[in-house]
């Protein structure tokens, strides 16, 4: 699961003139503001009015993803870049407004498995029946309603026609955002499992994906486990993947072509493939240790072997003594490439068939 920070839209949903809605959202903002700094969180203020959404008017069923309307396509990449959300909703005679019921209705996968927490407002009952329907709605789109809410009556929370909430609600608020970002790390393996660069991976449940540079923790981890092994083989701990820090990865991240392989959130496996002339550079080939001998290192190199369309041969290295690692490419069909250099670094490559 990617560690980089989660995006979260907080969604403002009356477009009455004068409505309390407005006031909410921003004393939400500045609330929020150092708990989502704590939490590793940018919130994102929109209000429905200004997406400028009519009555749904898409020809194909959301369930598609295709849009004709670019007003349809704006809001698609709001959501589908967003990790969560909190909708501020007021209640309109038991309900919810419809300028949110057709917000919602306008997508279909962008919505799926985030989470929603709810700050509702209203007289009698605060919002809360709002609530209540907006959640049957919701969980049809798999998003994942949360447990905490905040819910504010009017006339508790204004003064002179001031918004004036009591400290209660802002604890309440600083609950609803810490339950709202432990959701949507908890439910990031299936959002990225579902998304269209995700493919399959080789062992139940597994899927791969490229990486990229907010996975450098990750990444950090799995080369210092795994290459920790290759160091006692070949009696050396000068072996660079030992000692990069984060940061180092993250410069590398950026330049190499590299798919990781994920199940549940954990990273499984690596590779990195780069271009050079008319050669495919392969590297970083990497399995985590109680999963070896299961295949996952033969499938993430044919995966690397698939981007050297148009080369003429692939080339990788490994230690020496790395016995488990010459074995592979060799029944890979590579073989040994001639150098004049003795740095106990054995070189291999094998022609890419025309």
């Amino acid at each position: 699961m990617s560690t980089k920070r989660l995006r979260i839209l907080v969604l403002v949903c009356s477009t009455r003139p004068g409505a309390l809605g407005p006031a909410v959202g921003e004393w939400l903002a500045e609330t929020l503001a150092p708990c989502a700094r704590t939490l590793d969180a940018d919130l994102v203020p929109l209000a429905i009015g200004d997406l400028q959404l009519p009555f749904l008017d898409e020809e194909e069923h959301p369930s598609t993803g295709i849009y004709h309307q670019e007003h349809t396509r704006r809001w698609s990449a709001i959501v589908a870049e967003a990790d969560g959300f909190v909708v501020v909703t007021p209640e309109y005679n038991y309900g919810m407004p419809a300028t949110l019921k057709n917000a919602l209705d306008y997508l279909g996968p962008e919505w799926a498995w985030k989470p929603v927490g709810f700050v509702s407002y209203g007289n009698t009952s605060a919002g809360t029946r709002a609530v209540q329907h907006a959640k049957q709605v919701v969980t049809t789109l798999r998003l994942v309603p949360l447990g905490s809410t905040v819910a504010i009556r009017i006339a508790d929370a204004t003064r002179e026609g001031r918004f004036h909430p009591a400290e209660h609600l802002a604890n309440a608020a600083e609950g609803l955002l810490a339950e709202l970002v432990r959701v949507s790390h908890a439910l990031a393996p299936l959002r990225e499992r579902e998304c269209a660069s995700a493919v399959a991976g080789p062992v139940v449940g597994s899927y791969a994906r490229r990486l990229v540079q907010d996975d450098a923790p990750e990444v950090t981890v799995l080369q210092r486990c795994c290459w920790t092994e290759e160091a006692v083989a070949n009696g050396t701990l000068d072996v660079p993947a030992l000692h990069e820090s984060p940061d180092q990865v993250r410069a590398w991240l950026a330049d190499w072509q590299t798919t990781g392989l994920w199940r549940d959130g954990r990273l499984l496996g690596m590779v990195r493939t780069r271009r050079s002339g008319a050669d495919l550079h392969v590297g970083r080939l990497a399995v985590v240790p109680d999963l070896r001998g299961l295949g996952l290192g033969r499938w993430l190199l044919r995966t690397a072997e698939a981007a050297g369309e148009g080369c003429s041969r692939i080339v990788l290295s490994t230690g020496a003594a790395s016995t488990r690692n010459l074995a592979l490419y060799q029944g890979q069909g590579y073989g040994p490439v001639p150098t004049s250099t003795d740095d106990g670094v054995v070189r291999l490559a094998k022609t890419v068939p025309a």
